[in-house]
C-alpha cells in the first residue's frame, strides 16, 4: 500500500488530483517521489492536504519535482531564508491609516478588491519558461483570495473550433510590465490605483527585450494546450494593429468566459496547503480581496522548459542576464 493517498481534485474536472500523508519520511521514498511525479505529469496540478507548513517543507517538496531557480525579476521579494534559489515572498499588506486605499486596487464584479492578477502563466516575458511553481500561503484573507486554475488542455477541446483555428501558429508577444492599467486585451475590470513599487519594475522591465510565445502549442503526448493570456500580452507578433489586436481581445474575453464557468477550480487556502501547477499547461489567477486583508504567499520555482519561447531579436536569456547585470 503507497504511503500517501491519491483522489481526484473534483469528479467533474479533466485534471489535478488531491494528495494526503506527505511528510519528511514519505518523501525520502524514491517509490514515493515517483509516483508524486507520475500523477503530476497525468493531472497537470496537484494539491497537498495535511503539510507541514514550513519552508523547509516547502523547499524539500518542491525538489520532488526538479532542481529549484532563481525568479528573473530582482524587484519580486524573496524570503530571508536562505533554504533555496530564489523562494519568493508576495505579501500584501493594508494601509495602516487608510485600508480601503490600498495597493493595487481593481473594481471588478462590483467589488474593489485588492490582490487581483489575471489569467497568465508565469514568466511569460522570459523565453524560458519554468516548469512548475509550488506555493503556499501562510496568511490568506478570511473571505476571497482564492487562487484559480484552469487547464489548457481543458480549454484548447471546449474553445470555440474557429476561433481556436485562428489562433494556431500565432505567436503572442509579451512584456515584464505587469501594470493592469497597460492592459489591452480581454480586460473585464476596472483599474483603480497602482503599486508602490511600479517605477523599479518599469526600470527591470525595460531592460528586457519582448517575449515571444505561442498561443497553442501541442504536447509530446499529442494533446493540443491554449497557453496564451491577456495580462503582460502587447499583441500578436506580426500583427501589431487593429485586427490583431481585435482577435486577440476576443480571445481573452472568450477565455475569461470560459474560465469563469464548470471548467475553473478555485482554491480556497489553508495553511497546510501546497499547491503545484504544471506551468507550461496551466493557466492561474487570483481572484482578490478586500485591501483591509492581510495576504501573503511563497513561492519556489521548478525549473524546465518546453524550448518553444525566445527573445524579439533572437536575444538569448544568457546575453539578457549578462546585459541586466551590468
Amino acid at each position: 500500500m503507497s504511503a500517501i493517498h491519491v483522489r481526484a481534485l473534483r469528479d467533474d474536472l479533466s485534471f489535478g488530483a488531491i494528495i494526503e500523508g506527505v511528510t519528511f519520511e514519505t518523501l525520502a521514498d524514491p517509490a514515493v517521489r515517483d509516483e508524486i511525479n507520475a500523477v503530476f505529469e497525468t493531472r497537470g496540478m496537484i494539491v497537498f492536504k495535511g503539510v507541514e507548513p514550513s519552508s523547509k517543507m516547502h523547499v524539500e517538496l518542491s525538489k520532488v519535482f526538479g532542481p529549484l531557480k532563481d525568479h528573473p525579476t530582482a524587484t519580486t521579494g524573496r524570503t530571508a531564508e536562505d533554504l533555496a534559489p530564489g523562494v519568493i515572498d508576495m505579501h500584501y499588506k493594508p494601509d495602516p491609516i487608510d485600508p480601503a486605499k490600498g495597493e493595487g486596487l481593481v473594481e471588478k464584479d462590483g467589488k474593489v478588491i485588492a490582490r487581483y492578477s489575471p489569467w497568465h502563466f508565469d514568466h511569460c516575458y522570459q523565453d524560458e519558461l519554468n516548469y512548475a511553481g509550488v506555493l503556499r500561503a501562510p496568511i490568506n484573507a478570511p473571505e476571497g483570495g482564492r487562487t484559480g486554475f484552469v487547464d489548457g488542455i481543458d480549454m484548447a477541446r471546449i474553445f470555440p473550433k474557429e476561433l481556436l483555428a485562428k489562433l494556431e501558429n500565432l505567436n503572442v508577444l509579451y512584456t515584464l510590465d505587469t501594470r493592469l492599467s497597460k492592459m489591452r486585451h480581454g480586460v473585464d475590470f476596472v483599474h483603480l490605483t497602482e503599486h508602490s513599487t511600479t517605477p523599479a519594475l518599469l526600470a527591470e522591465a525595460a531592460k528586457f527585450p519582448r517575449a515571444i510565445h505561442p498561443a497553442v502549442w501541442t504536447r509530446p503526448t499529442g494533446e493540443k494546450v491554449l497557453h496564451f493570456a491577456g495580462w503582460m500580452a502587447v499583441g500578436i507578433e506580426g500583427h501589431e494593429d487593429e485586427a490583431g489586436h481585435a482577435l486577440l481581445d476576443e480571445a481573452v474575453h472568450t477565455l475569461n468566459r470560459l474560465a469563469s464557468g464548470s471548467h475553473v477550480y478555485w482554491h480556497d487556502w489553508e495553511e497546510t496547503d501546497m499547491v503545484i501547477w504544471d506551468n507550461l499547461r496551466m493557466l492561474h489567477a487570483v481572484e482578490g480581496c478586500d485591501a483591509k486583508y492581510e495576504r501573503r504567499t511563497l513561492r519556489t520555482t521548478i525549473k524546465g522548459d518546453y524550448g518553444l519561447g525566445r527573445f524579439e531579436g533572437g536575444k538569448k536569456i544568457g546575453e539578457v542576464n549578462r546585459y541586466i547585470e551590468a
